[in-house]
């Protein structure tokens, strides 16, 4: 495949990496997204979200044109939608966004051209896009290429992994596989795995739910060693030493836009089978109740011994450590339940600079004035903090 110009649909935490990496490999790509200030930041050559390499990346490829920054779609030879699938009520996946996108591409689709869903999707989800895109212009059809390419990467080592990782490349027929897979080997060093387009949809989900599940077993066992007044950390640190064992480390809940969302996909179309990853899933959810019950009966104990409420630090607020997504996070979940038992908290996120939802402050603050240090996420600036207060450690943050 010749270089195609490249609409990224999503200038997010997936698609602005995905369009920098394709930008740097010298693809001519227009980034899409309906937040004008999104685009506006992007056409300065700066960023919105925090992921490392990023910023430098993206400067570049827009100083050398290689990458510009619209809230409309123009012809192009491949589309990537990369934008939110956020649940309904009762866990239903809300396909609106990757709809809008689909739409928003209708109109200047032509034949030969590659369309490629990347968004976490529920089984099917592609061909209902395709059968959308049938429906409006009939006359396309058998015309282009459709495909699902699901990213795996880890936030704060995006860049990396968007180039090196594996990725799974699934058409809605062996020609759009075919065709997908010469498009990511311009800038994927990954190997690359066709499949068809409803097991690529799966794959995705079923990655997501086995970490899932294996968290949910850390986050159950960490509770119930709170209980035998076990330290769950030292516990599966020796447990870890057998050969075949290797047990997570439990935390303050999952969050996230996937391990958190996408167990729900498969639970809500597969109710009768999917009983342990909807059971993983609600022990996950739980864990942060759990969380919250132990802070607000340690602020209890407090103000029965001295007489007066404590003032509570929360330390991080991200769904996991050193990165600024607050998505799905289980920490603002704990802070919110917090804030409306009228605590006195001071919230510190070291990787956010403001928040329209928090008041915000630093971590000689809470050393200062806090009773209570609540470690909800572990961030690398938390390390080797030496503190007096009571500390509440939910995360293992000085490891």
């Amino acid at each position: 495949m010749n270089q195609p110009t490249v609409s990224m649909i999503g200038l997010g935490y997936i698609g602005l990496p995905t369009a920098g990496l394709m930008a740097s490999k010298g693809l001519l790509v227009k980034g899409v997204d309906v937040n004008t200030k999104v685009v506006d930041t992007i056409n300065q050559g700066k960023i919105h979200i925090v992921e490392p390499l990023l910023d430098d990346i993206i400067f570049k490829v827009v100083q050398d044109k290689k990458l510009v920054a619209s809230t409309e779609v123009t012809h192009s030879e491949v589309y990537l939608i990369a934008v939110p699938t956020p649940f309904k009520a009762a866990f239903e996946p809300d396909l609106k966004y990757v709809e809008m996108a689909t739409r928003m591409i209708i109109p200047v689709l032509k034949a030969q051209d590659l369309v490629i869903i990347e968004s976490t999707s529920p089984v099917g989800t592609t061909e209902k896009m395709q059968a959308l895109i049938h429906q409006e212009r009939p006359e396309l059809k058998g015309e282009f290429f459709m495909a699902y390419c699901p990213e795996r990467v880890l936030p704060g080592n995006v860049i990396y992994e968007l180039e090196h990782n594996d990725r799974v490349i699934g058409g809605v027929d062996p020609d759009s596989t075919d065709k997908g897979i010469a498009f990511y080997r311009q800038f994927v060093k990954g190997t690359l795995h066709p499949t068809n387009a409803r097991t690529a949809e799966m794959c995705k989900l079923v990655e997501n739910s086995s970490r899932d599940v294996q968290i949910a077993f850390a986050n159950e066992l960490s509770m119930i060693c709170d209980r035998a007044a076990i330290n769950v950390w030292e516990l599966i640190a020796l447990a870890n030493k057998h050969p075949r064992v290797n047990i997570l480390q439990p935390g303050t809940g999952v969050g996230g836009h996937c391990i958190a969302v996408d167990p729900w996909f498969i639970v809500s179309a597969y109710p009768e089978e999917s009983k342990i990853i909807r059971s993983a899933r609600e022990i996950n959810n739980f864990k942060t109740e759990w969380v919250i019950e132990k802070v607000k009966n340690a602020a209890l104990k407090f103000e029965l011994d001295n007489q007066r409420k404590p003032i509570i630090g929360c330390m991080g607020l991200a769904f996991k450590p050193d990165i600024d997504d607050l998505r799905e996070s289980p920490a603002v979940h704990v802070v919110k339940a917090l804030k409306a038992e009228n605590l006195e908290l001071l919230i510190v996120e070291p990787n956010v600079e403001q928040s329209d939802e928090f008041e915000l402050t630093d971590i000689a603050n809470v050393i200062e004035k806090a009773d209570l240090a609540v470690f909800l996420v572990a961030h690398k600036e938390f390390k080797g903090l030496k503190l007096n207060q009571i500390i509440l450690n939910f995360c293992n943050y000085d490891k």
